[in-house]
């Protein structure tokens, strides 16, 4: 939804009657991850796409059905991918689509998840999908961390509760998927699916290193929609001159920047760390910090430095104290063989491992593997 948000608010404020038709799961090779989103709005406009183009057709019209009835509609598009040509779908692959209808009285929440989303505070909707009793699909209930009011509701106390708990462990990693309970929010159960849209502030990306290859790497960083902060203890080099294209730049030395991150709760399970110093008067002690006792579980942490500049770095952190096990979620030499050369290759070779390191690929070309190709490797953040 966070992609056609501002129109879908547009409509919602000035009492319009649209429909939104949401991607809530996907198999096999479709294209668009949950969360996308198209609307049908005033006047017939469409809004967003669900699968690139796939399966818009169907989608609009679905919506303006469900305007003009009002009753939510999940609806499956996909056949095998050998077949996909014979009916439009040229992804192949599979895509679940729920369709709403949404106005001030469907969906009266909207504003305050709006103006969460907007003022980057986490929150999250769940969305009846599901169910057998047709009355409680497209409820909502809005969930926000733990000890935040909550508000909405999917149709009773016990559905409200049973899904709560999993709804606010989704928002704390920024996962967005579909979960399944029985009817009356069972756990072992089946029946009822709920649609959790998680919207947590953009993930992190820390910079260390204030060196054209850094540069590159912000560039990347923000282009894959991190919130990119370059830290270097030099303050004639860690300039905004520099680095126009990060959000944040700092002066600090590396390890205590990240010691005061780590006690503010500022880092968590989606944050990417690049150590590009390849100084061992800056690496060592930042390492230290990043993979030792009591470190944050970062989604990455990488480091670029030759074979022997890594070999010697890992030597220093045993010395330090590091075990096997720490020094395993450690990437260096960072990024993926793609025989980069320039700083912008080598920010493409990194973004490509923390992609990879995201949704588990492999990093192989696909023409050499078989198979869907986008494979079911996580679950995509809120859109």
């Amino acid at each position: 939804m966070r992609d056609v948000l501002d129109r879908l608010l547009a409509w919602w404020e000035a009492g319009d009657t649209v429909a939104l038709g949401t991607v809530v799961g996907t198999w096999r090779s479709a294209p668009r991850q949950p969360g996308a989103a198209m609307l049908v709005g005033v006047d017939g406009e469409a809004v967003g796409s669900v699968s690139g183009g796939c399966v818009e057709g169907a989608v609009y019209e679905l919506g303006q059905q469900v305007i003009g009835s009002g009753a939510p509609v999940l609806q499956r598009y996909g056949v095998s991918d050998d077949d996909a040509m014979g009916v439009g779908l040229t992804c192949g692959g599979i895509l679940d689509v729920f369709v709403e209808r949404v106005s001030r009285d469907d969906f009266p929440e909207l504003g305050e998840v709006a103006g969460d989303i907007l003022a980057g505070r986490p929150v999250a909707v769940a969305t009846v999908v599901a169910h057998p009793d047709p009355d409680l699909l497209g409820r909502h209930l809005v969930l926000r961390p733990e000890g935040e009011p909550s508000s909405g509701t999917l149709g009773t106390d016990r559905l409200d509760a049973a899904v709560s708990d999993d709804a606010r462990g989704m928002l704390a990693q920024g996962r967005t998927s579909t979960l399944e309970y029985g009817p009356e929010g069972e756990r072992r159960g089946e029946g009822l699916r709920v649609f959790v849209a998680s919207y947590a502030p953009r993930p992190r990306m820390l910079v260390f290193g204030a060196i054209d290859f850094a540069a590159a790497v912000a560039r990347v960083g923000s282009f894959l929609g991190y919130h990119v902060t370059v830290c270097d203890a030099r303050p004639i080099f860690a300039t905004r001159s520099r680095f126009p294209e990060a959000d944040e730049v700092v002066v600090s030395w590396p390890h205590r920047y990240v010691q005061q991150e780590i006690a503010a709760g500022r880092l968590d399970a989606r944050t990417v760390a690049c150590v590009l110093t390849h100084d061992p008067k800056f690496d060592v002690p930042l390492l230290e910090v990043l993979l030792g006792e009591g470190a944050p579980d970062l989604a990455y942490v990488g480091a670029m430095g030759s074979r022997r500049t890594h070999e010697d770095r890992l030597a220093r952190l045993r010395e330090a104290g590091l075990d096997e096990d720490h020094l395993a979620r450690l990437r260096s030499p960072i990024g993926l063989d793609l025989g980069a050369r320039t700083p912008e290759e080598t920010a493409v070779s990194i973004a490509a491992e923390i992609v990879a390191e995201r949704w588990g690929g492999g990093g192989e070309p696909l023409s050499e593997t078989e198979g869907p190709i986008h494979g079911a490797h996580g679950s995509g953040e809120g859109q």
